[in-house]
């Protein structure tokens, strides 16, 4: 079993060599001596807990916390403050900017142990119950509610970065009559490969890919212009075409997707929802144009159309 991985955040090299004795046997480790090194660190994903010196120069603890939490890729790794400031405001300042826990320093390697050990256990239930509850049962990809609960987180950083943010819809060509034809299990099984293939594009931390319902599926992702995503959605459309799973529709003998897309660097005020309909409407012109195929526009409503 690959252990949990530990990040800690300390100016200080003694007391994260202090720190790395302690824990190394049971946990792999990463240390970062500055605020923004391990910022940094956190965004690349992976780790069950930080630990997190308050007292820092440049940005102190409270201020990299405060980041954390407002970090759609970092904001649930549980974060303990360690810090001499012994003072209740600062225990209560930290607990309400979002730590799981506050240990003072100096502590004893059974305290840092218990509390690191603590810590983790709940972070795996957490995440157990967080897939659990938000996993297609069918595909094992996201399902709706955790596109719902973090689409939103996504365009948020969007708007706060100035990033491109790329939202786009799936359907599966001609799906009833696949249906009518071989039957729902094959249906089920044809969804489930689909869902499998292209999911497998959205490796990215910063990728979501989920069924929105049916034979419908969403995806989004931050960072890429119009034009990379376009082409990234054709190279998805063929590889679902050379599954070679048969069909026995006027669109193709294999199935066959369906792919509409907007590619929109966000402002302050304008809702997700909107480029959702703008997906929406450019899915429908993808079927409406003969299907198998990918419509996409960008924020400045340009449009690409593959024949």
């Amino acid at each position: 079993m690959d252990k949990d991985k530990i990040l800690v955040i300390d100016d200080s090299a003694v007391q994260t060599e202090f720190l790395c004795s302690i824990l190394k046997d049971d946990y792999e480790l990463a240390v970062c001596h500055t605020a923004e090194e391990g910022l940094s660190a956190a965004k690349e994903g992976g780790f069950s807990l930080i630990l997190l010196d308050v007292v820092m120069p440049g940005m102190d603890g409270f201020m990299l916390l405060r980041e954390l939490k407002a970090t759609v890729l970092t904001k649930h790794i549980p974060v303990i403050l360690l810090t001499s400031l012994a003072d209740i405001q600062y225990e209560e300042r930290g607990l309400l900017l979002g730590a799981v826990d506050y240990v003072t320093k100096p502590f004893s390697p059974v305290i840092i142990r218990a509390r690191v050990n603590t810590h983790i256990q709940l972070f795996r239930y957490q995440m157990q119950y967080r897939e659990q509850a938000m996993v297609d049962e069918l595909t094992g990809v996201a399902n709706r509610r955790r596109y719902e609960s973090e689409s939103a987180a996504r365009w948020q950083e969007a708007v706060r970065f100035g990033l491109p943010f790329t939202i786009c819809m799936f359907d599966i060509d001609k799906f009833k009559l696949y249906n009518d034809t071989f039957g729902h299990p094959a249906g089920d099984k044809v969804i489930s490969t689909v869902a499998q293939k292209v999911s497998s594009f959205f490796w990215r931390a910063t990728d979501l890919f989920a069924r929105y319902g049916g034979e419908e599926f969403v995806a989004v992702f931050v960072g890429s212009e119009a034009r990379p995503s376009y082409e990234f959605m054709k190279t998805i459309r063929q590889a679902v075409e050379d599954l070679h799973i048969p069909h026995s529709s006027p669109v193709s003998q294999w199935v066959t997707v369906s792919i509409g897309g907007v590619t929109v660097v966000p402002k302050l005020g304008e809702q997700l929802e909107t480029y959702l309909k703008s997906a929406d409407a450019m899915l429908y012109d993808a079927k409406r144009l003969g299907r198998n195929r990918v419509v996409w526009s960008d924020h400045n409503t340009e449009q690409w159309r593959e024949d």
